[in-house]
């Protein structure tokens, strides 16, 4: 069994309410819009670390982390990406690959929005964590933590920061 938390879209941003979280988890996944790698470089220090980059990060991020991740964790196929769209609105790009590679588990950042769905015309679950950091529209910081074993997912918990 693994404890993953997931976030996105932190923006430079990091701090001790993040970093509680970060410490209970035995793998943390970031959806891109990382910012300054201080954020990751923070996090690897604590924790495994699986990221991607946003459409905010720089060379540095770029070089270091990919645009998609494909992997498999505890008997359950994930894809993480930044930019995906959602259950009946994914980007083309996504939902081809969507189509080709069928993750039982779909991960995305970008839109600031957490959403949490299942869908079953793809039969796979969709996670956006929303944003960790304070940059955006949104009014409340979130993250999503959950457990993955022997081919499930359970335990979902949204996870709400204190304002931004």
């Amino acid at each position: 069994m693994k404890k993953i938390l997931l976030l996105s879209d932190t923006h430079s941003y990091i701090d001790d309410q993040i970093l509680k979280f970060v410490k209970q988890a035995d793998e943390v996944w970031h959806a891109g819009d990382i910012g300054d790698l201080k954020v990751t470089d923070t996090i690897k220090k604590l924790k495994p670390l699986r990221a991607v980059y946003g459409n905010i990060d720089d060379t540095e991020a770029r070089i270091e982390f990919l645009l998609d991740e494909y992997f498999e964790v505890e008997g359950v196929t994930v894809w993480m990406t930044h930019i995906g769209g959602y259950p009946n609105k994914y980007k083309p790009r996504v939902y081809n690959e969507l189509k080709k590679h069928k993750p039982k588990l779909f991960i995305c950042g970008h839109s600031h929005i957490l959403k949490i769905q299942f869908d079953k015309s793809l039969n796979l679950l969709h996670i956006n964590p929303g944003a960790a950091g304070k940059h955006g529209f949104h009014k409340v910081r979130t993250m999503v933590r959950f457990e993955i074993d022997k081919g499930n997912v359970g335990n979902m918990e949204v996870i709400e920061l204190a304002k931004r």
